[in-house]
């Protein structure tokens, strides 16, 4: 294993852990503050109990993530020292202020899961929101440092030193905005579905359990709204694509020559060495149309750009596609969900719906894993595209296999802690002779 794949493949690893618990920790607290909202509102007990026990998973997942996140803030440094050490004080403002709100969501949480009964119920719902934007402040402020590194702004290179270093506009980059929306609804989504279906397993058992009612409610109630925002976001962020990286848009489509009625492809296996994709479904002029609004507008074909600057483009799209057949078919019961209860006036309970719920269940954390692997990949051989190679940017460090195995007991043992706990949280169903209210 060269020490370039095996900073890559350590840095990947990372990401792909902590990625996950980051989304729980934009996701959740908003669950348990509507959760609360409703118990102020109407004095129903399971609402209480639903919170609280929400709370705590939070807090178990918040833990580990905390963990996971810390290991990430070294390997920057000690995997990608050039990085750090050229372009730390261009793009070091975000990274600062996501560590302030960090603590902020951590400072609140911990008023949250003490404060029961200890201090006003008003305060207590307040802290909760605070814990729920500070932990989308958190994200996105981590989102600002990821869209300098796919859209670099605010500096300019001159006889090969750095100069005229404008933060603010480093953090505001061009894809700061587009990514910073998408990653924030696909959390919101993601978690709300997962937490349906955990729900929807546990109704399939004990269809008239009050607890797991309330929280499918709660759970499609959110997961609806946010599967149509996604679908809006990703549009977003595919237009800055387009504008930005040319070449990574041409990499998620496998898209190899230029031209106007540029088709949007599902499925499909790029041959890298033929440079043309087989077996996909094309539909003409939809890629030009959602990439610049415009069907007729031309989309550049990866044959257009140099073989060394190209992505591993069947990586990319295969991704990609996984990503999109992810966000479709979660929003597709979504919608079910939406038109049965509209029909029925009531929580749609159907078994062949509820076991649909626990199918779409994984599809946002896949779909997170996959869209990252896009953005990072997608941007390949660059760190930062355009300005820095990752080659140029890997530690001189030899021997990166060994810390690579380190770092993969590490999080295989704290996600084997994840799961025993999480299990123990929801394996018995609450009733109300166990209410903590």
């Amino acid at each position: 294993m060269s020490d370039l794949l095996a900073a890559r493949s350590q840095m990947a690893m990372s990401l792909g852990f902590h990625i996950l618990f980051a989304a729980v920790g934009i996701g959740m607290p908003l669950l348990m503050v509507i959760a609360e909202g409703l118990y102020l509102r109407t004095k129903d007990p399971v609402y209480l109990l639903l919170a609280k026990k929400w709370s705590k998973g939070t807090a178990v997942l918040f833990a580990i993530g905390a963990v996971s996140g810390t290991v990430l803030s070294f390997e920057l440094g000690l995997l990608w020292p050039k990085f750090m050490a050229q372009y730390g004080s261009v793009i070091g403002m975000p990274f600062s202020m996501e560590g302030f709100a960090f603590f902020l969501e951590a400072i609140f949480l911990g008023i949250y899961m003490y404060g029961w009964k200890r201090v006003p119920a008003i305060v207590h719902l307040l802290s909760g929101v605070a814990v729920l934007f500070s932990g989308i402040f958190s994200g996105l402020f981590v989102i600002c440092a990821n869209g300098f590194m796919n859209t670099p702004a605010g500096f300019r290179i001159e006889d090969g030193k750095i100069v005229d270093i404008d933060p603010w506009a480093a953090m505001f980059n061009p894809a700061a905005l587009a990514e910073g929306l998408h990653m924030t609804t696909a959390a919101f989504l993601s978690v709300a579905f997962l937490v349906a279906g955990i729900h929807a397993f546990m109704l399939l058992k004990d269809s008239k359990n009050p607890f797991h009612r309330a929280a499918l409610g709660i759970a499609l109630a959110v997961a609806a709204p946010m599967s149509v925002l996604q679908g809006a976001t990703g549009h977003m962020a595919g237009e800055t694509v387009g504008e930005t990286q040319p070449v990574k848009l041409a990499a998620m489509e496998a898209h190899w020559e230029t031209e106007r009625w540029a088709p949007f492809r599902i499925g499909g296996w790029p041959d890298v060495e033929r440079q043309e994709t087989r077996y996909a479904i094309e539909i003409p002029g939809l890629m030009s149309f959602l990439s610049y609004g415009d069907p007729n507008a031309e989309v550049k074909g990866l044959k257009d750009f140099p073989k060394e600057l190209h992505p591993p483009v069947p990586v990319v799209h295969v991704s990609f596609q996984i990503m999109i057949g992810a966000g479709v078919f979660m929003m597709a019961v979504a919608g079910m969900g939406v038109a049965l209860g509209l029909w029925k006036r009531k929580l749609p309970d159907s078994p062949w719906f509820l076991k649909a719920v626990i199918l779409a269940s994984p599809m946002g954390m896949i779909a997170i894993e996959a869209g990252w692997v896009v953005t990072e990949v997608g941007r390949q051989p660059w760190i930062i595209q355009g300005v820095l190679k990752t080659a140029d940017a890997v530690t001189p460090m030899p021997g990166l296999w060994a810390p690579f195995l380190a770092f993969s007991l590490l999080y295989l043992f704290l996600g084997a802690t994840v799961v025993v706990l999480m299990i123990n949280l929801v394996k018995h169903s609450p009733t109300f002779d166990e209410n903590e209210a």
